[in-house]
């Protein structure tokens, strides 16, 4: 379903929405005013998570119908941020374009991010410790928090969600990009935890914009901060591993592996919220809390999209898949390549840096740049019997 107040074509920014009028998500115009205002709550509950009825249009992206009330605030209130100011850069239209071949990525030219984004941290382990004289997110202004996503107390979900702040990613790759990140002052470090995994679910969840994802870069996998944070944010194209076929790797049909995308990866998959959602979770967790124990980097992709099996073509997302990566670790950035290999591009989505690369890229030279970032066979096999094992352990 396509917001019609949404323009989306080729990554083009998103027009304001209404947002809601039980709360406003806006800054008053006073910078001064700014703290004493607080943080707004956007209180949800289980009824607004949308299961049913998400799907791409048969045409080309033009305009979208009926934004949640979930898309109308985070909508709204950054689309203020772009006008105040508070961005590195003003994002503007993006020129897109779809690689041809049988993959089909979707590149995008941005750079004003490849320049100015922030330098990563100096990272030397996936386990690295947090180091609060590091930049980190107790340091942003008050402006760059948008809300605190709360769920609604004693709602039919037996367990209670944390409470989880909004805030505009500063260097953003597409429209409404934010990162969500677990009370800032615990100072966690970038390691997958069940809360944070469980508000990423409940975002995507919450819009009704078949393009609105969610990911996580490990240390090691990019992570540019140690500050626990996964990014969300709109991109108007279907991607490969929406429907890519996927083979079970456990009796229990848990864990699949991701075919015929651009890296291999560990398929999770749920029907929606509810018991499934919490066992998904937990799976989650319990691979990537291996892969950081043994100091694997990773990367994870949250999107809808079809169930497991064979390939899908169809336009309806019937559920919520949760992609794994595991790669060789990272630890800087890679300068002079077209793209870097994060959430986004095992996904199929190349943010790329410079125009001449962006028209002169071909699918065999971005696969090229991907497969340089997966382990070796021998290596990966070995982590896929792990977590096939963990799998099992759930079963006893």
């Amino acid at each position: 379903m396509y917001f019609s107040s949404l323009r989306i074509v080729s990554g083009s920014s998103m027009a304001l929405l209404h947002y809601s009028k039980e709360t406003s998500y806006l800054l008053p115009p006073n910078n001064e005013d700014w703290e004493e205002k607080g943080i707004p709550d956007f209180v949800y509950g289980q009824k607004e998570l949308i299961v049913e009825g998400i799907q791409w249009p048969r045409n080309a992206p033009s305009t979208l119908d009926t934004p949640s009330r979930f898309d109308s605030a985070l909508c709204s209130a950054w689309r203020q941020r772009v006008e105040l100011g508070l961005f590195r850069y003003r994002l503007g239209e993006l020129q897109t374009q779809t690689l041809p071949g049988a993959v089909g990525f979707v590149a995008q030219l941005n750079v004003e991010r490849g320049v100015q984004r922030r330098r990563p941290q100096n990272i030397k382990s996936v386990r690295q410790a947090f180091d609060p004289e590091q930049f980190n997110f107790n340091k942003i202004r008050p402006g760059e928090v948008l809300f605190r996503l709360h769920r609604k107390p004693n709602d039919c979900s037996a367990v209670q969600q944390e409470d989880i702040l909004v805030i505009i990613n500063v260097s953003p790759l597409e429209w409404g990009h934010v990162l969500l990140v677990p009370e800032p002052t615990r100072g966690l470090p970038q390691r997958l935890l069940p809360g944070v995994l469980r508000a990423g679910l409940e975002t995507v969840l919450l819009s009704s914009h078949p393009g609105f994802r969610v990911g996580f870069n490990s240390l090691g996998g990019l992570a540019s901060v140690n500050h626990l944070h996964l990014h969300g944010y709109y991109l108007a194209h279907r991607l490969p591993v929406e429907g890519a076929p996927s083979e079970a790797l456990d009796p229990g049909g848990h864990l699949y592996l991701l075919q015929a995308v651009p890296a291999p990866g560990f398929l999770f998959y749920t029907s929606g919220p509810g018991p499934d959602l919490e066992a998904l979770i937990s799976r989650v967790c319990r691979a990537t809390d291996y892969l950081t124990d043994h100091e694997i980097a990773h990367n994870l992709f949250v999107t809808r999209g079809a169930p497991p099996g064979k390939a899908s073509a169809s336009t309806m997302l019937t559920g919520v898949r949760v992609i794994l990566w595991a790669r060789k670790s990272n630890f800087g950035i890679k300068e002079g390549e077209a793209f870097n290999v994060a959430l986004c591009e095992l996904a199929g989505h190349l943010p790329v840096k410079t125009y001449q690369d962006f028209s002169s890229l071909t699918e065999e030279a971005a696969l090229a740049l991907i497969q340089d970032c997966l382990l070796p066979p021998a290596q990966a096999d070995e982590i896929q019997e792990a977590l096939v094992a963990l799998m099992a352990q759930e079963e006893l």
